[in-house]
C-alpha cells in the first residue's frame, strides 16, 4: 500500500511516515499543498493523510482537486480542530475519514489500513493461499500455522503478490507498491528482498520468477 503524508509540521510528518514504514507501508511525504498535488499527479497513492491547515495551497483545495480529478486516492483528513462542524465540512469536501489532533498513532494506522482496503475491490483482511496466511490488519504472516518473521519490505512484497492473485508483478510494480519514492530504480533491492522472502517461506516454493517480466505467487496445497 502506498501512502502520501501531507503535513507542514516536519516532526509530525516524519513521525507518521516512520511509523507507517515500520508497519510495512510505502510512504512519501509532502510539506505543503503544492508539493502534494505534484506528487499526486505522478504517483498512484492508495491513501493520503492530509493536514487540513496547510500553507500555500490549503488542504481543502487539495481535497477538492483529488475529487474533481477522479483520483482513487482515499483521504484521511487531519486537523487541530475536532468540532462536529469541522468534521462535517471536511467530509463534505470529499474526505473519506477525519481525525482530530492530537491522535493516537494506533488509531491513525487502523484508519489508513481501512481506507486502503477501499481503493481496490474488497478483499478480506486475511489473505490466504494454501497453507500461507497474511493478516493485513495485525501485520502478521504464517505458513503451515508457523509464524514468519518478515521485515516490513518482505511483508509488503508478499502482500502485493497475494493481492495480485497469480498475476505477474514487475520489479517496478513492486517498487511502486512497497518502496517509497527515493529508492534507486537501479538498485537490486527487489531481487534481494524476494530472495530473503523465499528463504523464510521455505518449501515448497511459492514465488516464481518469470524471466524478463517479474514475479508471481503460485498456489500451494494447504
Amino acid at each position: 500500500m502506498r501512502v502520501l503524508v501531507v503535513e507542514d509540521e516536519e516532526f509530525l510528518a516524519e513521525m507518521i511516515a516512520e511509523g507507517l514504514r515500520r508497519d510495512a507501508l510505502a510512504v512519501d511525504v509532502a510539506g505543503d499543498g503544492r508539493e502534494a498535488l505534484r506528487k499526486l499527479r505522478f504517483g498512484a497513492y492508495d491513501v493520503m493523510v492530509l493536514d487540513r491547515d496547510l500553507p500555500g495551497v490549503h488542504g481543502d483545495e487539495v481535497c477538492r482537486r483529488v475529487v474533481a480529478e477522479g483520483l482513487l486516492t482515499r483521504i484521511l483528513m487531519l486537523t487541530a480542530s475536532g468540532t462536529v462542524q469541522e468534521r462535517v465540512e471536511g467530509l463534505g469536501l470529499g474526505a473519506d475519514d477525519y481525525l482530530g489532533k492530537p491522535f493516537a498513532y494506533e488509531e491513525l494506522l487502523a484508519r489508513v489500513l481501512a481506507l486502503g482496503r477501499r481503493t481496490t475491490p474488497a478483499l478480506p483482511p486475511v489473505l490466504r493461499m494454501g497453507d500461507l496466511a497474511l493478516d493485513t490488519a495485525a501485520r502478521a504472516a504464517t505458513r503451515g500455522g508457523e509464524a514468519l518473521a518478515l521485515s516490513r519490505k518482505e511483508f509488503g512484497v508478499l502482500e502485493a503478490l497475494l493481492r495480485a492473485e497469480g498475476a505477474v508483478l514487475s520489479a517496478e510494480d513492486l517498487i511502486e507498491q512497497v518502496w517509497q519514492e527515493d529508492i534507486s530504480y537501479r538498485s537490486n533491492a527487489v531481487r534481494v528482498t524476494v530472495s530473503k522472502l523465499r528463504t523464510k517461506l521455505g518449501d515448497p516454493p511459492v514465488i516464481d520468477t518469470v524471466p524478463g517480466s517479474g514475479y508471481r505467487i503460485t498456489p500451494v496445497a494447504a
